[in-house]
């Protein structure tokens, strides 16, 4: 009898709604304090997860989710370049 793989569940920091890992996208603080979105999912850093949608970003900037899964103040400059590497990722 083989054995059942255990899905990995994360939760979008945005819409709080439990998926599994590879539907969603990790946002990442580096050991340098850089915050970047983390397609592969293996960067080495503090990571948080976001569903591929503009509006759980919004949702995460709103009620500071990322700054709390990050452990980390986010400048909006920060913000405005996730917001665009997320449009072009949605785009492909």
């Amino acid at each position: 009898m083989m054995k059942k793989m255990k899905v990995p569940m994360r939760k979008c920091t945005g819409c709080q709604e439990m998926k599994n890992k590879k539907e969603m996208i990790r946002v990442l603080k580096t050991p340098e304090d850089e915050i970047v979105l983390d397609a592969t999912g293996r960067k080495n850093g503090r990571g948080a997860y976001l569903c591929f949608s503009r509006e759980c970003l919004d949702k995460a900037i709103k009620n500071k989710g990322l700054e709390r899964s990050l452990k980390t103040a986010i400048p909006p400059e920060v913000y405005n370049a996730l917001k665009e590497e997320l449009d072009h990722i949605e785009r492909t």
